[in-house]
């Protein structure tokens, strides 16, 4: 008998699942550079397009695939690989650098990848900077194109097996069969990735996030907790036992939470807390319909400006919105407006890096200067306002000029669409992010100018502690439930309720059901989170008591510790719903 051992990650897709360990090492490609001479230069270009050719063709296959099995939503993972295959600034870059450093293709599509990922990686919302995974996905399919090579796929396993591995891209993940794939670990890998995704798309269980699981052994018998996101290898029969116990527990919650879609999210007293969706992109509508979703909380438009090689025309994104709007009726969509940084826009409209982006040039502060970009989506989200409830609102504002700019411009576009007798709602309402602490610190003020206010919790703890989560060594300082964190937060809704607006809740906070006796305590009207997740969140307000979360809070805001205040907030989420842990 061989000692069990257990590896902690992050669970990204839930489910119980015991089967034989199978090692997954795909080939990964890094071209060794060889210098040509100037007139070679023409057919490494050739080369690089037949290889493009190919891939695009594989892609396809890949898309059309997934489309007939898992539908239209996943399969728009390889329609934004199929606009970077097409992508003619990249192309463009590729032929460049091979004319210029004189060198084969393989090596020049790589660098100029690199550069694409590496941008991507360093924007500020983790949908987006896990993006970069699909540039190397992509990456490696046309290098091992150019070089003539086949591909290691998860097709080659043929008998049922758990996948353990570094990484899975969406090409990797197109190609599981769920009959055969039980389940996978991976060592990197976020909630957000395509990989999670997949997973859940295929309903089986998923953990990421787990170090040096590739040193357990080929064919080693192994159970995975989707739940608690823990690998167990070996697992003894103690541990087998408890564990079919909790899959039978977990049945039972599972088919309760679907039978708490159609009901109202209400605390036992009475209180009402309106639960939406937060989406990526218009095919995510229906999951957050079938889910339960009270509309859209946070409809995040940059999708639209990365996945083209062009910035999205007004009639573009009016489609779009539009799309969104129609399906969620009668229930209403919150719009956030661009939210990215200037230099990932589009390569050649703000080519110079900057030294901290996250404090620099981006999201509102993009907008109020490129008024051109700016007007051509609020025009657009003014159109579809007539498609449904349309809601719009400014990320990243910090003081009350930058937001009296940003209603003049929309002043100007709804003056634009009169004069030009295209209809819109004269009442959209209008609202704005709070995420910058100097947002939360005048509240009081900008609630005067705005129809609602919604936390942005990711950027608001990462700026008030002055922490990069993503950084590892830094990790442990990012804490949501750390007592300056609350105090803004209390200090927002209570400056939003003086001036009778409603206040939500939008980034990862919202998803956390150890943390929603919190929120609610707090006196947050709205929460919204992922379509994954939601479910859980309403069993969650629907199991609590408003006027104990209110006590919970008071305590909370006179507490020095955020681990006492997380200790506390778990001990009544778990008093209350402890099944859902």
């Amino acid at each position: 008998m061989k000692s069990e051992q257990r590896f902690q990650g992050v669970a990204v897709s839930p489910g119980i699942v015991r089967g034989l360990a199978y090692i997954y090492r795909p080939d990964e490609e890094l071209p060794p550079r060889r210098s040509i001479k100037e007139a070679d230069a023409d057919g490494e270009i050739a080369r690089l397009h037949d290889a493009l050719g190919n891939t695009r063709r594989q892609i396809i296959e890949l898309h059309d695939k997934v489309k007939a099995s898992l539908g239209a939503s996943d399969a728009e993972i390889f329609e934004a690989h199929l606009m970077v295959v097409e992508d003619g600034v990249l192309i463009e870059e590729v032929q460049k650098t091979i004319r210029r450093d004189l060198c084969n293709a393989e090596h020049a599509f790589q660098i100029v990848a690199q550069r694409y990922a590496k941008s991507l990686a360093a924007l500020e919302d983790p949908y987006f900077r896990e993006r970069a995974a699909d540039i190397h996905d992509i990456a490696r399919r046309i290098t091992r194109n150019l070089l003539g090579k086949t591909t290691t796929t998860l097709a080659d396993i043929k008998s049922p097996h758990i996948v353990l591995a570094h990484n899975l891209s969406p090409s990797d993940t197109a190609q599981i069969d769920r009959n055969i794939v039980l389940g996978f670990c991976t060592e990197v890998g976020g909630k957000t990735s395509h990989t999670a995704i997949m997973a859940r798309s295929l309903n089986i269980p998923a953990i990421v996030g787990l170090h040096q699981i590739l040193a357990v052994e080929n064919g080693a018998d192994i159970l995975i907790d989707g739940y608690s996101g823990l690998l167990i290898v070996h697992p003894t029969d103690a541990t087998l036992f408890q564990y079919g116990e909790l899959q039978h527990s977990k049945a039972k919650v599972e088919q309760q939470l679907n039978e708490l879609r159609e009901t109202d999210s209400t605390t036992r007293d009475g209180t009402h807390i309106i639960l939406s969706a937060n989406i990526e992109q218009p095919g995510d509508i229906a999951q957050a319909a079938a889910s339960g979703a009270q509309g859209v909380g946070l409809f995040r438009t940059e999708f639209l400006y990365l996945s083209g090689t062009t910035l999205p025309t007004e009639e573009e994104q009016f489609a779009a919105y539009c799309q969104v709007a129609a399906a969620a009726r009668p229930h209403a969509v919150i719009i956030r407006t661009l939210d990215l940084g200037g230099d990932k826009l589009h390569a050649t409209l703000h080519p110079v890096a900057e030294e901290n982006p996250f404090l620099g040039w981006r999201a509102i502060r993009v907008c109020l200067e490129r008024t051109d970009i700016f007007k051509t989506q609020l025009r657009a989200i003014l159109r579809a306002s007539t498609c449904g409830s349309i809601k719009l609102m400014f990320p990243m504002i910090s003081g009350i000029a930058e937001l009296r700019t940003a209603k003049r411009i929309l002043e100007e576009c709804r003056a634009e669409l009169r004069e030009e007798k295209i209809p819109f709602d004269e009442k959209m309402e209008v609202g704005i992010m709070i995420e910058v602490p100097s947002a939360a610190i005048i509240a009081d003020l900008l609630a005067k100018e705005v129809d609602f206010f919604s936390l942005g919790t990711n950027d608001l703890v990462q700026y008030t502690i002055a922490a990069d989560r993503g950084n590892e060594h830094i990790a442990h300082l990012y804490e949501p439930t750390h007592p300056a964190v609350l105090r803004l937060i209390k200090m927002t809704v209570s400056a939003a309720h003086a001036a009778d607006i409603w206040v939500g809740v939008c980034g990862e906070m919202g998803g956390d059901i150890t943390l929603t006796p919190l929120l609610i305590g707090l006196g947050i009207d709205e929460i919204s989170c992922g379509s994954a997740v939601l479910p859980r969140v309403k069993r969650a307000v629907r199991s609590l008591d408003a006027a104990a979360c209110r006590r919970l809070a008071a305590d909370a805001l006179d507490c020095d510790s955020g681990s006492t205040i997380l200790a506390r907030s778990e001990a009544v989420a778990r008093a209350h719903y402890g099944e859902l842990f």
